[in-house]
Parts: C-alpha cells; structure tokens; sequence
C-alpha cells in the first residue's frame, strides 16, 4: 500500500489506512526509498544505529516532523516509543535479569548454613553468589580470562551457551574459620541479550562481527546447540484466597509460598461445619480448635473475628462451637495437644539427633511454620494467622449464604504467568538443595572415621557433587521436563525449540502463553474468551483443534510485573492513615464502612475512609514514589481495598484522564517525535500509567478522545493494542 504524501482526507484516515500503516511500521522494507533515507538520517543524527530502531522509528502518514500534530489521531506514537523502550520480548529479558540479580541471592539467604550431624563443632556458612561471564566449559579453568565465545559458535558446535557461577564460603578447618572466595559449582545456561550475554548492549556494526542478526529479538536459550525458548506458564495466584466449589463442598484454598516450603491449606465445609485441612495433619481439623490454639481463647472473641455482629453468620457458625465441646478443647493448651496428636510426620529437627517432642511443641511447630507459610508467625505471635484463618472462614460462610461469592478460576486477575526467571528459580533452587544435602552427606562420612589422617578441609570436598547443578538445569532445559521433587512439581514441554519459519514466528513463539490444563479433556470454562482478556491477552490468536484456548498470546503493549520489595508499600499504607489489624476486634473489622487493607493476600490494616486513602495511593504512584507496577483496588463485597506487589501479574499502559481532559497533550507528542522524551518520562511524569485487571475494573477507560465523559479515568492508547503482534499484522 502506497505511503500518502499529502495528509491524508478525513475518509481515508479510517481504521483500515491505520491498521495497514502499522505494517509498514513493523516491516520497513516497503516503505519509499525516500522515507528510508530519512529515517537513516535521524537516526544518525541522533548517534545511535540501531536496526531494531529503524522498525520503530514512528512512522507518521507521510507528514514531515514539522506538520501539525492531531492528539486525537496521534497519541498512538506512543506505541512505538512503548516498544522501543520494552520490545516485544522484554518481559522474559527483565525477568531473567531479575533472577541472577536479586533472586540467585536470596535462594543462597535461605539456605545460608550446613551443619555436620556428626561433628557439632563443624559449620559452613554460603556469604555471597555471582554468575560470571559466558564462556566455554573447557574455559573454566582460567581465572577471570575474557572468554571469545558467542552464541553463533555454541549454535554450530552443539554447545551449551553458560556461564559459570561463582559462590564464597566460610567454614570451620581445624578450629579457623577458613574463606574461599570464587568456588565453581556450576554452570547457568544464559538467556541471549540479557544483562550478562556479551549481546547486551552492542550496535549493529559489532553483531555483524560476532555473527548475529541485528534485529534478533532474544529471550531464548541456546542449550545442546538447539534454541530453546521457555513458554510462558499460567497458573493460578500463589498467597491468595479462592473459594471454589468443589463436587458441592465449598472451600476456601490458598496456595502458600516462600523460599522454604510451598503448601496448600484449605479450609471446608462438611455436612454444615467448618474444618481446616492441610497435608501435614492427618485429619480435618474443626477450625475453632485450631483458632485456639493460634491463641483466641475466648468462644466470643472467635464468634465477633469469623461473622462480626451479623447474625446471620452468626448463626450459620456457631454449630462449630460444639464439636470442640465434644472434643473436649477448652483451652489454648488442649487445642495444642489435639491438634499435635495428629501432626503427620514427626521431623528430626535439623542438625541434631532424635529429640523427642512433646505434643503441643509439635503442634506449635506445625502451625507456626507449615500450615499458611506466607503468613510469618514471630516471636510466637500468631495473632496475624490467626487472623487469616478467620478471614478464610468468613470467605466461607459468605459464599456459602450467597453462592454467587465463588470465585472465578478463569478469570485473569486470579492468574499469574510464570516466566522463565520463574521456572529457573525454581530448578535452580531444587538442584541447590540437593546439592548441599549430598554434600552434608560427603563431610558426614568423612567425619565418622575415628582416626583420620590429616587435617579435614571441606573444600576439598565441594568440588565432587558441582557436575549436578550444571547437569540437572541442562537437562531440564533440553528435555522441557521440570520435575523438581521437592515441591512435587512435574511438568512436562515447558521447553520448546524456538520455531524459525519467519521472524513473526520466532516473535509470536516468545509471547506465547501455555496453560496447565490437560488438553484432552473437554471442558469449556478455560478455553472460553474470558472479557477481563481484553487488552491483556490477544483476543484471536490461538491454535484451533485440542489446544483451543488453553494457549493464548500475549497482546502488544502487555507487560508482566516483576516482584517489588513489600516493606516500603507497607509503610505508606501506615502513613496514609490506615491502622493497624492485628490489634482490631472483630468488632471492629466488620463494622459499617470499615475496609481491611490487604497486601498480596495478607490482611494488614484497616481503614474508613478506602476512596480517600484509594486517590491518596494512585497520586503517591503516580509522582513514582511507589514503583510503577503496584496495583491497588476496592472490592466492594468483601469490603476491602486490595495491594499488589506481586510477580506475575499482567498490566497494560493507559493514558491518564483528569477533568475529562488527556494528560497527554501536543506539546508531549512533540518532544517525543523530536526524541527529547521517552516512554519512561511519561510515566514518571504520570500522563501514562500501568493498570492490571483488577485495577481495570475500577476504572472508566474511553477508547478515543471523543468518547471522554465526566467519568472516564483513562483513554485507550490506540484500540488496536488488543491484538497481539502475529494477529495484528493481518490487515
């Protein structure tokens, strides 16, 4: 399609001249020989010669930089500018930065010490991580030498594309402390253009020389010289509470994870009463004995924390009261030994030998750090969990008066997607473990011998198990099967090898998303269009047969959230005037107009006025003294404004709306044609901001200028955003 000279008439600028403009945007070898050389011209003039820019230099219908600009037809340059700041593949980039960055280091925090169950003296201590350069395997050897190794070499010799990781460690030899600083213990295959592939920041003249294509969105991984690209995995949120019904039995489940341990706790209702359930306790628990022994001792207090002073629940819940009566549980004490006698597995606790337990210590131990392990119990204080608890079974009796509360499983803000920062944590972590409980093994065989002959140094033991952690992620990667024991975890084809039929579709492969569901069975809620897709996933690209629906693409300007520290969030909600709930009494965590405040799931304060301390957040976000990604939202059944940092979560930038005006006016789109502003200015300037689906919902969005009411909150970059990049090109 020829390029318009001459701004277009008002007829020809329909959606159908936008559409087919957006691919040349995308393929610029259409374009006029004329246009091509202007845009080489400013890019040079800008100084930077980038291929990948020259695909998004915003194309502009053929109106020169100096031509009036029309807000309503030209806000959508904002898309190329979004892109070149994120690029279609950014999401599996940034979260593999994330991971050797920040997340490699707090898996080595949490298993920081080894102890000898033999010597109780001994001690070895993990201080420090770092993934080094890539470089070859024989390279290891040599110390810190510039390795010339490139992706192109490992393609063509079967390799694996790694680097190696380095840790530093003290332990006891002989009575010292002794430090080593730099010890191998395996290699970490490197994503292409992450912050440590020698890709990373390179013009195109240098990918010329290492032999690789400019324009080569990365994002995979080269392992047994086979491009291996790790999908994007749906799952259900981890830390928050569903209630589903299940075969007629409702249920309220949440899936708890930290570095520790992942567990699921339900808590149920059987034949009118309400038990809690968890795979360490060998039975259904009645959940009044467990609040017990959490520590609400009085039967008042835990009628007021589950239904308020709603006589309705009321009544529904004070059935419970008597089974704890027929169990014979009065006091804080008996419900610690009813709820010990049937703790399944009896531990040993770690380093030292058989220590016998009483009952309630076992109980204590389980409740503190087992059951809802997101939940942190400190110093024995297990008032927030109890808390928890009780806010569970509330979600309960509510769903069970009004059955339209279930929660739907489908519905995208209950999801998260898994990227391949994620799924490597995760096999990093479990070979990790391993690792260290086979070399606890090793020093304690050494350790047994009554008379050994020299002086015991560990280090020299270290060195024999570092083959498994390069084996098992080499494997995991190569094979697509993540089967990590600990977290009983068995999945299969989460791997696959990038497909190069053309270059949308080795793009479209990146942004596409697979769901844990069987495909054989024939169930019609997952594969259905869900509307809260709209925007977040691409409303038409999905394969047809079997896997109909279960794998989706991401939509164009999609971004998925990376994890935000919680301590700072939790501190503003403090400042903004919201109290404390682990202090409050049901009294007052049901009455009229109170709102609990929750951050990722866990309830942490209460507030009366929610639309006050609602505008008060979104302005601390959008002046970026919150980051960027945090969402907030009232749900107004539960009564509560919800918080989330977590990771996962899918966003979309929308341009903010202020008194029925655009925040995003000509003088903006200007100094982003002239260059003098990016996709990031807007955003810490607040005319542009993140939304996920939850916080959509909140909001009135226009689609374009004219359709602005009094009410609307947001206004559409541009419609056809919700299209994915392989949908979108089709005109």
């Amino acid at each position: 399609m020829p390029v318009p000279k001459k701004p277009a008439p008002r007829a020809q600028a329909s959606r159908a001249t936008k559409a087919g403009d957006i691919v040349e945007a995308e393929e610029p070898k259409e374009k006029k020989p004329v246009e091509k050389k202007v845009v080489r011209r400013r890019m040079v003039e800008s100084g930077n010669d980038d291929a990948f820019d020259a695909i998004l230099e915003p194309f502009y219908y053929g109106k020169s930089l100096t031509d009036p600009i029309n807000t309503a037809r030209d806000k959508w340059n904002l898309l190329p500018a979004f892109l070149k700041v994120k690029g279609l593949v950014k999401q599996h980039i940034d979260s593999f930065n994330f991971f050797v960055e920040v997340e490699l280091k707090n898996i080595i925090n949490a298993n920081r010490w080894i102890r000898s169950d033999v010597d109780d003296k001994f001690w070895f201590k993990y201080t420090d991580i770092r993934v080094g350069k890539p470089n070859r395997q024989d390279e290891d050897d040599l110390r810190e030498a510039d390795s010339s190794v490139t992706p192109n070499e490992c393609r063509l010799r079967d390799m694996t594309y790694a680097a190696p990781i380095f840790v530093d460690y003290l332990y006891l030899r002989g009575g010292k402390p002794v430090a080593r600083r730099n010890v191998k213990i395996g290699r970490l295959p490197i994503m292409l253009r992450s912050s440590k592939c020698i890709l990373s920041g390179r013009s195109e003249k240098d990918m010329g020389k290492l032999q690789e294509c400019a324009i080569d969105p990365g994002g995979y991984f080269i392992v047994r010289g086979q491009e291996k690209v790790i999908l994007v995995q749906e799952q259900l949120s981890k830390n928050r509470v569903i209630v589903e019904s299940n075969k007629g039995t409702l249920q309220a489940s949440v899936t708890s994870s930290t570095h520790e341990r992942k567990s699921k706790s339900y808590v149920i209702l059987k034949k009118g009463k309400i038990y809690l359930r968890h795979n360490v306790l060998s039975e259904d628990i009645p959940v009044v004995v467990v609040l017990k022994a959490m520590g609400v001792q009085s039967d008042n207090e835990i009628l007021l924390l589950t239904s308020g002073e709603d006589s309705i629940y009321q009544d529904e819940f004070s059935v419970n009261f008597e089974e704890a009566v027929k169990l014979g549980v009065h006091t804080q004490q008996q419900a610690l030994e009813y709820v010990g006698n049937h703790v399944r597995i009896k531990r040993n606790p770690m380093g030292g030998g058989p220590r016998a337990r009483n009952p309630q210590q076992e109980a204590i131990e389980a409740l503190a750090s087992v059951v809802i392990t997101h939940v942190p119990v400190d110093n024995l204080n297990f008032r927030p969990k109890a808390l928890y608890v009780a806010f569970m079974t509330r979600r309960v009796l509510m769903a069970m008066h009004d059955p339209t509360l279930v929660d739907d499983r489908d519905y995208v803000g209950n999801k998260r997607l898994e990227l391949a920062g994620q799924m490597l944590s995760l096999l990093f972590e479990d070979n990790f473990k391993r690792f260290n409980t086979e070399f606890k093994g090793t020093i304690d065989r050494v350790l047994k011998k009554p008379n050994r002959t020299q002086v015991f140094d560990a280090h020299d033991h270290f060195r024999v198990h570092s083959g498994h952690i390069t084996a098992g992620m080499e494997r995991a990667i190569s094979t697509g099967n993540w089967n990590l024991k600990r977290f009983k975890m068995e999945r299969a084809g989460v791997t696959h090898v990038l497909s190069r039929l053309s270059y949308i579709s080795a793009l479209g492969m990146m942004t596409r998303i697979s769901s844990q569901f069987e495909k054989t069975r024939k169930v019609s809620g997952p594969r259905a269009l869900q509307p809260s897709q709209f925007g977040m996933l691409c409303t038409s690209d999905t394969p047809e047969g079997e896997a109909c629906g279960l794998v989706k693409n991401l939509a164009l300007m999609t971004h998925i959230t990376t994890e935000d520290r919680e301590e700072p969030v939790r501190e503003l909600i403090f400042i903004l005037g919201a109290e404390d709930v682990t202090s409050a009494s049901g009294l007052e965590v049901y009455a009229e107009g109170a709102y609990i405040v929750f951050l990722n799931g866990t309830p942490v304060a209460l507030t009366r006025q929610p639309k006050t301390f609602l505008n008060s957040f979104r302005k601390f976000r959008r002046m970026g003294r919150v980051s960027e990604f945090v969402s907030v939202h009232i749900n107004n059944h539960h009564s509560a404004v919800h918080i989330a940092t977590d990771e996962g979560r899918i966003c979309r930038p929308l341009i903010v709306v202020e008194n029925g005006k655009s925040k995003v006016t000509k003088r903006y789109l200007q100094a982003l044609r002239r260059g003098t502003m990016d996709f990031d200015d807007f955003l810490s300037r607040g005319l542009v901001e993140y939304l996920d689906v939850n916080e959509e919902n909140d909001s009135n969005i226009a689609t374009y200028e004219a359709d602005i009411l009094p009410a609307t909150t947001h206004l559409e970059v541009e419609p056809f955003t919700i299209l994915g990049a392989v949908a979108g090109l089709i005109p």
